[in-house]
This record gives C-alpha cells, sequence and structure tokens, in this order.
C-alpha cells in the first residue's frame, strides 16, 4: 500500500449566527481542495458557527449531536469526493446535555471519531465542558490519524500521546490567537513527536478578537510544507508516512530512548494548590526565596584537549563577567572535548580548575563532562561556584554519540542556589518534552541545558500580513520558531541553553537564554545568531511578599492547567 498522499489544510472566517452560511463555504472548500486531489481535508475549530460565544443559551441554537445533521452533510460530501473531511462544531451530547467543542473524522461511511477539547482555553468554560474522551489515535485508508482542538497542543502531554499511539498525521484544528503563525507551538509539536502536523486555524476579527491564520501543513522535521498567510483559501501538499513512521528527531530513535520509569511524575498535579504553601510542605525543600540574576550562555567548539578547554572557559567567562554575568552556562562536555572523551573524576584536577576560575571571577558555571566513577563513565553536567561543587547531572537520555562510551543516569538534578530553584538537562533530554516537564512539577524556576545538538532548532518566518495589537510581531525573524524556547514556554521556566558550534560537524549553535513566557512580547530572550561567544540576559524568580505567587515561573499557568488524569499512558 502506498504512503504517499495529498493533504489539504482549510483556512476559513465564519459568521457567528450564520451556520448555514458557514457550512456551505465550507462545503465549497472541501470541494476545491478535494478536486485538487486532497484525500484528507481539515477544517478550523468551530468552523460551523463561528467561536466568542458568551454562555450556553447564546451557542444552545447552533449545537448538534455527533452523528447529526452536519456530520451526515460532511458524510455525504466524503462519499462523493472519497476524502476524509475534519470539521470543528459544538457538540451536544444528548445523555447530559453537556456542550463541547468538538473535532470530528468523517470517511465516506461516516464518522470515523470525535476529539473533544480536553484543555480549555479561557473561552471554553463559558459555555463547554472539558472533553471526556480522551486522546485517540483513528486508523484509516489515509494513516493513522489524530485530532487535537487548539489549546490541546499548549501541553506536550496531548501530542505525546497520540504519538506513542502511532499518530502519522495530528490534526490540530483552532482559533488560534495573539502572535504570529505558524506558531512555534505547533513546529515543536511536529518535530517531538516526528509526525505530519496539519494545522486549521481561522483568521479575522470576532468580537475584537484578532485571529492569526497561518494555517499550514508542518513536515516531521519541523519544514513548513504548505502554509496559507491570511485570507480564506486552501494549501495542498503530498506527504510520505513513512518520514513520520521512522519516528526521528535529529535523528535520533526518540520514542525507543525514552525513560517512562523517570516521568512517574507526569500523571501528577504539584501545581493544584497554592504552590508557595505546596513546596513548604513538612519543611521539606521549600522555594528559595529567589532573585533577579543576570545569566550567560557560552557557545563553543571544545576540543580533545582539557587545558585548552579550560581555557577557553575561563576567557569566555571573564567576557561574561564583564558583561555582568552571575552564572555562565557552557556545552555539553565544554571540559574534556566531544571526541572519544577523556573522562574525569569529579574530585579531579579539571574540576578543581573549573570551582577555581568560579572563585577568581565571583561567578557560578555550569559546564560538560565526561566523568568517571568507579569505572564507569557518565555524561555529566556540573555547577560550581566560589564554594566548590553545588551538584552534578548525569544524562538519563543518552544519544548515538554517547552509546558507545557512557553509561545512563538515573535520576534528576535539582539543585536550591541563590538564583532560583535550578534543574539540569544536557542536550538530547530537551528532545524529550517529558524531562523539561519533570522539571518544572518539582518546581524549578530555571533550567540550565549544555548541549551538543546538531540539526536545525530553529526556523525564520517571512513575516505574516494579519494585523496584530501592539506589541505582538508580524515581521520577519530569523528565530521565529527555537525549540528552546518552546522548552521554556512551556514549563514557566528561565531555560538557559548553551551549544557547540561547530558547522563542520553539524553542531549549529543558536545558543540562548529564554524567557518563561511565550507569549510574553517583547521576549524576554537573548540568542547568539552566528559565531563563537557569549550572551547575557536577566532572569527573574522572585515574587511580591505575599503568600500568592505573582511571578509566572512560580505560579507556572501552563502546568497548573494540565489535566494530568489524561496522561498516565506516558509512564507505561
Amino acid at each position: 500500500m502506498t504512503t504517499t498522499l495529498k493533504v489539504a489544510t482549510v483556512q476559513f472566517e465564519p459568521t457567528m449566527f450564520e451556520k448555514e452560511r458557514n457550512l456551505a463555504r465550507l462545503e465549497a472548500l472541501v470541494i476545491e481542495a478535494a478536486q485538487d486531489g486532497a484525500k484528507l481535508i481539515v477544517t478550523p475549530e468551530m468552523g460551523t458557527t463561528g467561536y466568542c460565544w458568551f454562555d450556553r443559551a447564546e451557542v444552545a441554537p447552533f449545537v448538534e449531536p455527533i452523528p447529526g445533521p452536519t456530520t451526515e452533510r460532511f458524510a455525504a460530501l466524503a462519499r462523493e469526493q472519497g476524502c476524509h473531511i475534519v470539521i470543528g462544531m459544538p457538540e451536544v451530547d444528548p445523555e447530559t446535555n453537556l456542550y463541547y467543542n468538538s473535532a470530528v473524522l468523517i470517511g465516506p461511511e461516516g464518522v470515523v471519531g470525535t476529539h473533544r477539547k480536553t484543555h480549555p482555553y479561557i473561552a471554553e468554560p463559558k459555555w463547554s465542558a472539558p472533553g471526556d474522551r480522551g486522546h485517540a489515535v483513528f486508523d484509516t485508508p489515509v494513516g493513522r490519524i489524530a485530532l487535537l482542538v487548539c489549546m490541546d497542543i499548549h501541553f506536550v502531554e496531548t501530542a505525546r500521546l497520540v504519538g506513542l499511539a502511532g499518530a502519522d498525521i495530528i490534526c490540530h484544528i483552532s482559533n488560534w490567537l495573539a502572535e504570529r503563525t505558524p506558531a512555534p507551538y505547533w513546529i515543536t509539536r511536529a518535530v517531538e513527536n516526528s509526525c505530519y502536523l496539519i494545522e486549521s486555524n481561522r483568521w479575522g476579527l470576532e468580537r475584537t478578537v484578532q485571529f492569526s491564520g497561518g494555517s499550514c501543513v508542518i513536515g516531521p522535521d519541523g519544514a513548513i510544507e504548505a502554509v496559507i498567510d491570511t485570507g480564506d483559501g486552501i494549501a495542498c501538499v503530498e506527504i510520505d508516512l513513512e518520514r513520520a513512521r521512522a519516528r526521528r528527531m535529529l535523528g535520533e530513535p526518540v520514542f525507543e530512548q525514552r525513560r517512562p520509569e523517570l516521568y512517574m511524575e507526569l500523571p501528577t498535579t504539584t501545581f493544584a494548590w497554592n504552590p508557595l504553601d505546596f513546596f513548604t510542605l513538612y519543611g521539606h525543600r521549600p522555594l528559595p526565596k529567589g532573585r533577579r540574576s543576570q545569566v550567560a550562555v557560552a557557545q563553543f567548539a571544545p576540543t580533545g584537549d582539557i587545558d585548552a578547554n579550560l581555557d577557553r572557559i575561563e576567557a569566555l567567562a571573564k567576557a561574561a563577567r564583564a558583561d555582568g554575568a552571575e552564572l555562565v552556562v557552557f556545552p555539553e562536555r565544554a571540559v574534556t572535548g566531544l571526541d572519544a572523551p577523556a573522562a574525569v573524576p569529579l574530585d579531579g584536577e579539571a574540576v578543581a580548575r573549573l570551582v577555581a576560575i568560579a572563585t577568581r571571577h565571583g561567578l557560578h558555571l555550569a559546564a560538560g563532562l565526561a566523568e568517571e566513577d568507579g569505572g564507569t563513565l557518565y555524561n555529566t553536567a556540573v555547577l560550581v561556584g566560589p564554594q566548590g561543587v553545588v551538584g552534578r547531572y548525569r544524562k538519563t537520555h543518552l544519544d548515538a554519540s554517547d552509546h558507545n562510551w557512557a553509561s545512563p543516569g538515573n535520576e534528576w538534578g535539582v539543585f536550591d542556589t541563590k538564583f532560583g530553584r535550578i534543574g539540569l538537562l544536557i542536550g538530547h533530554d530537551a528532545a524529550f518534552p517529558e524531562a523539561g516537564r519533570v522539571l518544572a512539577l518539582r518546581g524549578c524556576d530555571l533550567v540550565l541545558c549544555p548541549a551538543a545538538l546538531r540539526g536545525a532548532l530553529t526556523s525564520a518566518h517571512a513575516g505574516t500580513a494579519i494585523a496584530q495589537n501592539y506589541p505582538i510581531p508580524t515581521g520577519a525573524d530569523p528565530h521565529h520558531w527555537h525549540l528552546m524556547r518552546a522548552r521554556a514556554g512551556e514549563n514557566n521556566v528561565h531555560l538557559a541553553f548553551a551549544n557547540v558550534l561547530d558547522e563542520a560537524s553539524g553542531y549549529r549553535g543558536k545558543s540562548g537564554v529564554f524567557g518563561p513566557d511565550t507569549f510574553e512580547f517583547p521576549r524576554r530572550e537573548a540568542i547568539i545568531g552566528a559565531g563563537e561567544g557569549v550572551v547575557t540576559a536577566e532572569i527573574d524568580t522572585t515574587n511580591l511578599d505575599t503568600p500568592y505567587p505573582t511571578n509566572v515561573v512560580r505560579r507556572k499557568d501552563l502546568v497548573t492547567m494540565r489535566l494530568p488524569h489524561h496522561y498516565v499512558p506516558l509512564i507505561r
């Protein structure tokens, strides 16, 4: 059976209170896509009715059961055109009379499956209940299809659930707003799960809300394979499902490398209670007070010469200190070198010299090294300061360059410091959304990530014609998507990412310090766009003197809004 097929995304501006008009326009767009050869056609969230409803009473005349008149209408169209169609609509459950914001997959035989939006945005509680059907994957003649609705995809767990269940394609229908699209989270979910993502977003203005358009098809490598910036329209493209079924991220078999035994916190809700109370419970590991701090990342290519590497680390640390930095993060294996690493003990000369550099310049330093302990080798990151070694973390998710020499670590690195609660990850760990999430659930304010990652971690945007309110950017951006910005925002942490730069060997750098709120503009971040060097940004882990969190790194909105009763399959 062929694994190639043509798919289409439909972009559309529905009109509230004009359901028949919306249905007729959607039918016309679907027919246009089908006649262009599309076998899977995706239309926007709530495309049959519009989105910004005041309450249940206002939307009540437009809700329907599934199956119902609208799904029967599109099933007839699917039979006629020989295709599958995804429709977004308000659903009523006849047994409970509850309303849901639903996505429906319809084929020539009728309704294949329904997804009720599980993670509500601010608008849904005005009229609908959170979805109660979990996150299914539907096996169809056009591939293994999953459905997600808008806010669902903010949460790493939803796309991971369907990825692990074998989805070739995530059909994500949305009413996305408040940023330039294709949105970075859309790209991140495709990349981290190595699957296609067909994004159907609405555009236009409804009840003062400006929607962002940017409907697109995203490949398993994050490339935008087809896109509509603004206006009604369709975009078709041929895809190959074998690319998704390879399950490779940055060339690595990420699903095989997962460590579910380390993810046991994912089905928990550590932020269900006031975190300032929760983390002081029984007096065990209360969150540190926090402060405003200057954090830097350094980007360079370590060699096999430990002394030369430490000389380079000191020079870069000195430059960062001159720029006001108090904490500097260096790349993975910055001390010992990347190839055939000469492993060192933590109580040896190399780490002692790293502590001496920290002491001379009044800094804290995080750096990677190959560690030897009792005859076993680890890919390790150490955090040191003038007081000595603060802590170490041994890489838990090994990549191809680690497997011929290193053993995996078996515990997370979380340390309380004057900068706040710090978590450590190393390079390939950050490819796994579960890793950052566990650190967030443990209350980390700041994640340090020494890395040696090859491949594309960023992509550009040419700019959009959609008008947005100031200060939401609309112009061209060379770093519109950055994997580590997404990791910071989805976990509401500051993230300091220091990558190797060695273009000849595939290490492209793009080191940076990223802020905890993806939708805050101007962004609180600094990126090294090219070349070796350092860059510094301010982080803020403080809280006003109140019993409740006033800082997003302490409040963690996107962690608080998780619905972890859905997430149990992630730890199996």
